[in-house]
């Protein structure tokens, strides 16, 4: 061992097995304690050749690392120390500082992963950056929300439609989306309902209502229809027949009515306070059997008195709230429920998602009861919303109507009958002339039928004949379907005066049945076949007006009302998305 360098202040060791000692230079003697140098350094240098044999050969003749900092000392003249030969120098790596291998070990990660290939991330859209297909090394991937969601709709015939909305597209909206999809006829009559088969739900969605929020609400059996419903703003027209008078009173005074020119200003204006009273029968929780009850419905709540028809707040318990729940139709009460009447529907809070003991089960005893309940839950709890929704479509078509073409009148008061016999046309203001005229009409309307006949088959009692058969492109005939399946569909889209159909009759197979709606009430009239001069007619009233096919037949019951309690309106369709 030699001690160099006295003059700078600093000593180095360096270790040579030829140098001869110094015999100024004096150390202790080892104990039992004392660490062996030597082999401790050759451990570490072997280690560390192993890991980095590059770095070993450069650092080879470096001194000996003070504080992790290189010393560089100017050779001097007179050391007493001679370098050793090549044969005879051991081979050593000097210590390294640990940062120093750390920025080692991170360059040869770096050069490792250089010359992989870049992996493709199979989901992009879930990573961030967005635009990075490619996963980076050493991060995670971080999830961005899309904005867009899948939603999935089906028809009354069972085939769906998915389509990708945002999370602000309303009800109305993804109607009119549907229907633009699926080449309909906006009418403002479209509506989505939310489904619940297993509970036996149905409930349209209000206009402003957000579908991925309800979507999110519902449980994973619950699926949205697109369908049409007739009755879903019809109480804005007729408020009267929604609201019978001795349901509606105020809630301050026991035998107080409100005047039917301000019914529905009181439902809306929410300083108002007008309540809907009657019987209910109402189903225990966790039990089959069924109470009537006298319910109170108010802005505040759902209540029943447990004395009689009392109003006292101390005979009032409350049923259920309006702000955290939603009312549907029951399609399925006498079966799964028992229900006294099949007139049910339920207040189901928005929490409950498939449990049948949080469900407000409740049965009216008529239609037009449950239809009073329903519509004043809605009213009370949207109150002018509805109103918005209800004149939106309606602003929307004076709109449109500045920028199209006027149309003439159809009004029933503006319709007159004509005469075109001439060179100009004119009013025929005889009654007995103008019958006349009709029929002749009529006639003209056979005549061109009959040409048609001719056409598509050699004799008019053929069964492929084009007067039987032209009805079936019509969206108003549902063929062979039976009388309760058609009650249903008349049922779902709205219950309101002019709703018809037409189907195939069961008992007779050359007749057929028009299903039509009067004060909530399902009417059926058979459409009987007649043969006159070798061709077949049908007639609603045995004979006494007769048509060439059943188009006409609806067309004329479109604007005379003739034997029907009122005109058709609106046709009951059924449309394949």
């Amino acid at each position: 061992w030699e001690l160099q360098d006295e003059t700078m202040g600093t000593s180095h060791l360096t270790v040579d097995s030829l140098a001869p000692l110094s015999p100024n230079v004096s150390f202790c003697h080892p104990t039992d304690d004392d660490v062996d140098l030597e082999a401790l350094v050759n451990d570490m240098n072997s280690s560390f050749e192993s890991l980095y044999p590059q770095c070993s050969t450069q650092t080879e003749a470096s001194p000996l690392l003070h504080n992790g900092q290189p010393h560089r000392a100017p050779p001097q003249s007179g050391s007493p120390l001679q370098p050793a030969s090549p044969g005879h120098r051991v081979r050593r790596s000097q210590p390294m500082h640990i940062l120093a291998v750390r920025r080692l070990q991170e360059e040869e990660q770096q050069l490792r992963t250089s010359s992989l290939p870049a992996i493709p991330n199979p989901f992009p859209e879930l990573c961030s950056p967005t635009s990075s297909p490619v996963h980076s090394h050493g991060s995670l991937p971080q999830c961005q929300p899309s904005g867009k969601y899948i939603v999935k709709v089906f028809s009354e015939d069972g085939t769906g439609k998915v389509v990708e909305i945002p999370a602000d597209m309303t009800a109305r909206d993804l109607c009119q989306l549907l229907v633009y999809k699926s080449h309909c006829v906006d009418d403002n009559s479209w509506t989505l309902v939310e489904h619940h088969p297993l509970l036996g739900l149905d409930r349209c969605l209000e206009d402003h209502e957000l579908v991925v929020q309800v979507q999110a609400l519902m449980s994973s059996e619950g699926k949205f229809l697109f369908r049409k419903n007739y009755a879903k703003y019809e109480f804005f027209r007729n408020p009267l027949n929604f609201f019978p008078e001795q349901m509606v009173a105020w809630c301050q005074e026991t035998n107080g009515s409100i005047p039917p020119s301000q019914l529905l200003q009181k439902f809306l204006n929410s300083s108002g306070c007008p309540e809907i009273q009657g019987f209910l029968y109402l189903k225990d929780v966790g039990r089959k059997s069924w109470k009537k009850l006298y319910v109170f419905l108010r802005r505040s709540g759902l209540y029943f008195s447990i004395k009689g028809m009392s109003k006292e707040p101390r005979h009032l318990q409350l049923l259920a709230d309006l702000e955290d729940s939603n009312i549907f139709t029951v399609i399925t009460g006498k079966k799964l429920h028992n229900a006294p009447t099949d007139f049910e529907f339920c207040i189901k809070p928005n929490k409950v998602r498939s449990d049948f003991k949080e469900l407000r089960m409740m049965c009216a005893e008529d239609e037009q009861s449950r239809t009073c309940w329903m519509t004043a839950f809605r009213l009370l709890k949207y109150g002018i919303l509805l109103y918005q929704n209800y004149k939106i479509p309606q602003q929307r078509k004076t709109l449109l109507s500045h920028f199209s073409t006027p149309m003439r009148s159809v009004s029933e008061n503006s319709l007159v009958a004509m005469d075109f016999s001439g060179r100009i046309g004119r009013v025929i203001d005889n009654p007995v002339e103008a019958q006349s005229a009709a029929l002749e009409e009529g006639h003209a309307w056979r005549k061109r039928s009959q040409r048609m006949n001719v056409l598509g088959s050699p004799g008019p009692l053929h069964p492929s004949s084009l007067s039987t058969v032209i009805h079936r492109t019509q969206l108003w005939f549902h063929g062979r379907i039976t009388r309760e399946e058609s009650h249903k569909m008349i049922i779902q889209q709205g219950q309101v005066d002019g709703l018809f159909l037409l189907r195939d009759s069961q008992s007779n197979p050359k007749a057929f049945v028009l299903t039509m709606c009067h004060h909530q009430k399902i009417k059926h009239f058979q459409i009987l076949p007649c043969e006159e001069d070798g061709q077949i007619f049908f007639s609603l009233d045995d004979g006494s007006t007769k048509f060439s096919d059943l188009i006409q037949l609806v067309e004329f019951y479109q604007l005379n009302r003739g034997v029907l309690p009122c005109k058709l309106k609106h046709p009951c369709t059924v449309v394949a998305l």
